[in-house]
């Protein structure tokens, strides 16, 4: 098996799918590597690096889609990559193609076999290749969200933290799955006062039970969130359903009711977002200014760290690279039914239902 690494294109993007380290483990499991110069420059790693972890290195993007059978990324290919996209490949990555359908087409007509990091699946059912890339999320939230509420930037000028004698901002965090949950261990750290909803109450208790009452627990429905978030100073957006499109719990009757300056940062963005008034936004222009509220959308938030996130990511995609490289995709896929739950495209069909019920397509 040749696996190849493409460098990231999505702008600011600054993870790599394959580390030295990981990268030497799949040659000495009999695997080969092609790689893009430069390709896991941003997030600390030379090219002599890979070089010496047996990679063979190679110039161009083109030549790593052309003679690779296995495509390892990190986001799902942009438009200008569709074309390098070769027949029958398999690709192990981000997809999010509930909000990508132009990608989904595609995939589809070239027949790829599309593995989606965000629905494998572990044996509790839960999603390891989501979980790492959540937690960092979830906790750059807060940190983007207090550094926009600056007054300099067309914040509100609340601090998270107060100072003693004044009030602290208010945190609001829709959703307490693994970024919610990271959001609010960030907002508690730096003194908010923090509200966080969802619709399972063991989560809530869970959190309840954490902060010893130091958090808010409500019951997410609309007349907790029309309340909560009008008197919020950052919002939260971290509602998420595996592979389908993220459903809209803000409307942007409530977002008008927001005071002037305040922040919403969704980061269920990567599938569609669950603010009515979001829209994608990119790391170069990070930001938009609608009913007075300073919005952020960047979909790879995580690479702003890029380096924490590569570990975090890498860390958790290397038990299922080491697999199909020991094994064979095929054999891999039949032998771990998890894994086997991440396949997205097949065969020129989208075989995943969520998937395919979000964009209209036929499983």
């Amino acid at each position: 098996m040749t696996i190849g690494v493409p460098k990231e294109i999505k702008i600011g993007e600054t993870r790599v799918s394959l580390t030295p380290n990981l990268c030497r483990r799949v040659i000495a499991l009999g695997g080969d590597v092609l790689f893009e110069k430069g390709a896991g420059r941003s997030a600390g790693f030379t090219d002599d690096e890979y070089k010496a972890a047996g990679a063979t290195v190679v110039a161009s993007a083109a030549r790593v889609w052309k003679e690779s059978d296995f495509i390892l990324k990190v986001k799902e290919p942009q438009a200008g990559e569709f074309a390098l996209m070769q027949e029958g490949q398999t690709l192990f990555t981000y997809l999010h193609l509930a909000a990508c359908p132009e990608l989904a087409k595609e995939l589809c007509r070239k027949n790829i076999l599309g593995i989606a990091y965000e629905t494998v699946e572990g044996a509790d059912g839960s999603f390891p290749l989501l979980k790492p890339m959540s937690q960092v999320a979830g906790r750059l939230s807060i940190q983007i969200g207090a550094y926009r509420l600056q007054s300099q930037l067309g914040g509100s000028g609340v601090l998270l933290g107060g100072i003693p004698g004044s009030m602290p901002g208010h945190v609001v965090v829709i959703g307490a799955g693994n970024s919610g949950a990271h959001a609010v261990q960030m907002a508690v750290g730096m003194g908010a006062r923090v509200t966080v909803l969802d619709l399972d109450t063991r989560k809530l208790e869970a959190l309840d039970q954490e902060y010893r009452g130091r958090v808010v627990t409500l019951m997410s429905n609309p007349a907790n969130i029309a309340s909560e978030v009008a008197d919020a100073d950052l919002l939260i957006g971290a509602v998420l359903i595996p592979a389908a499109r993220a459903p809209i719990v803000v409307s942007r009757k409530v977002v008008r009711q927001m005071r002037p300056g305040s922040v919403i940062v969704d980061i269920a963005i990567d599938q569609g977002g669950c603010v009515e008034t979001i829209r994608p936004t990119s790391h170069e222009e990070p930001t938009y200014e609608e009913h007075g509220v300073i919005h952020y959308a960047v979909p790879n938030m995580p690479a702003l760290v890029g380096r924490t996130s590569t570990m975090g990511l890498t860390q958790a995609t290397e038990p299922f690279i080491a697999l199909m490289v020991q094994k064979g995709v095929e054999r891999a896929l039949v032998e771990h039914p998890g894994l086997g739950r991440g396949v997205n495209t097949r065969g020129g069909r989208i075989t995943y239902d969520a998937v395919a019920l979000a964009l209209g397509f036929e499983a």
